[in-house]
């Protein structure tokens, strides 16, 4: 099963050099046997962009988290603590490998309502 995610670019960027191998989240899906995550560039780009298949998913307390994902994660200790501020437990979906499609989607070419999710959705 997959799931697409909106990921701002500036991070999105980031995934597709291979400086962030992480990618963090307040909450998860609740469906089993997501294996891969379809990425939606949010505005400016507004695209489909690619995907990525999912070596592993991280649920630990934040500080732990950020122990074990520092060194690939994309992102300042700053802006990851305030991310996670209040929360007791912290996600991130691991990215095994990073395909770009050839030709950026619209995403009314992936879900039907043409609308894009502030989270994430299934497809």
């Amino acid at each position: 099963m997959k799931v697409l995610l909106s990921i701002k670019p500036e991070f999105v960027e980031k995934i597709i050099s291979g400086e962030k191998k992480f990618e963090f989240r307040k909450s998860l899906p609740k469906r089993e046997g997501i294996n891969s995550v379809v990425v939606y560039a949010t505005m400016p780009v507004g695209k489909v962009v690619g995907e990525f298949r999912i070596k592993q998913t991280l649920s630990l307390e934040p500080e732990s988290l950020w122990d074990k994902t520092k060194e690939l994660s994309g992102i300042s200790k700053c802006f990851f603590d305030q991310y996670f501020s209040n929360k007791v437990l912290a996600h991130a979906f691991e990215i095994d490998f990073f395909e770009p499609y050839l030709e950026p989607k619209h995403i009314s070419e992936v879900l039907k309502s043409g609308v894009a999710p502030q989270s994430y959705c299934y497809i």
